[in-house]
């Protein structure tokens, strides 16, 4: 009997025959882009975001323009809404004429073929900065109401759909609102406007430069009632379970490089597609690192994303969605 030592090595002696054997790839069809509008005319950069824009109308479309011609052919719309525009109720996110349902018709008027998908909750409209309605108690506590904010985010959700979503995405985390949303919007003839639901939606540290990029951080107490405790994976199961056999046509999981984990266990029990988002905080640690000399942010923002690919997730919601395409561009030699 021989002994014949094993080598995998073999298979990794060239670029060749490592691309032969590539598991996991990463491309421009895969990249979901989070782009924040604002009104007026003016592109501002984000300071807590380095690369990114509070867009105007205007300058949202030429970029949208550019992601096409680089391959991403979808965008996740989020309002950035003045103060004096918000109140308790955050009236301001089912107005036909806000910044969002204007945004969608002139990116479906100007680009036809790109695939709108709309952030719905309430905390860039209310003055609270919570995804739902708050009841104050005369005790001071709080508590985000469930099933009455349901019914102004179908208000919400309706008002995108009308202006022509493709996608309507809510992140807000209340129990039982994709059964409700798929209800309203069937009711209103929008069969064809898919729902994204947040399925996996985490009470992170890591949405501090989103927040600071809208200005929707909680103005007081947290939003651990609504998001999922970190600690947790085997309740994210039971939440895609329900939002499967409620009618949700993806799955998120956010945030994404720190709950590899969790993308990989839905991946394992949902025949649905499963998104995951590269969050703020995740995409600011590679930029800042990058910015100081440590790391190379080519590589090491295209390893990010390519491991949450890895994991199970189909697509990934990324600040990183143009420099990324256009990495892969460069790389395929286009």
């Amino acid at each position: 009997m021989f002994d014949i030592p094993i080598r995998p090595r073999r298979n990794r002696k060239s670029a060749s025959i490592r691309a032969l054997m590539r598991e996991t790839t990463l491309s421009a069809s895969h990249l979901i882009c989070p782009m924040f509008v604002q009104e007026g005319d003016s592109n501002d950069p984000i300071e807590s975001l380095p690369g990114c824009y509070r867009w105007s109308i205007s300058g949202l479309v030429d970029e949208c323009r550019r992601l096409m011609s680089l391959g991403v052919s979808c965008v996740d719309l989020f309002a950035v809404v003045p103060d004096e525009k918000k109140d308790e109720h955050g009236s301001e996110a089912w107005n036909p004429e806000g910044i969002v349902p204007q945004a969608i018709r002139a990116l479906k008027s100007a680009l036809p073929e790109l695939t709108v998908m709309t952030d719905v909750a309430l905390d860039p409209f209310s003055t609270y900065g919570h995804d739902g309605l708050v009841l104050e108690y005369p005790d001071g506590s709080i508590e985000i109401l469930n099933d009455e904010s349901i019914e102004v985010l179908c208000k919400q959700a309706l008002t995108h759909a009308e202006a022509g979503a493709d996608i309507i995405a809510p992140s807000d985390m209340m129990d039982g609102r994709i059964a409700v949303l798929r209800a309203a919007l069937d009711a209103e003839g929008f069969d064809d406007v898919s729902l994204m639901s947040y399925t996996a939606k985490y009470a992170s540290a890591f949405y501090g430069p989103f927040r600071g990029a809208l200005g929707s951080a909680p103005k007081f107490g947290d939003k651990c009632s609504y998001q999922m405790d970190p600690a947790n994976a085997r309740e994210a199961l039971r939440e895609a379970e329900l939002d499967s056999m409620e009618g949700a046509d993806f799955l998120m999981v956010k945030p994404a490089t720190l709950y590899l984990d969790v993308i990989a266990a839905l991946r394992a029990q949902s025949k649905l597609p499963i998104a995951a988002y590269h969050v703020s905080g995740e995409y600011l640690m590679i930029k800042s690192a990058a910015a100081s000399g440590w790391l190379d942010e080519r590589k090491a923002m295209l390893e990010a994303l390519l491991c949450i690919r890895r994991a199970g997730a189909d697509m990934i919601l990324t600040y990183a969605a143009p420099d990324v395409a256009a990495w892969l561009r460069d790389e395929a030699g286009q």
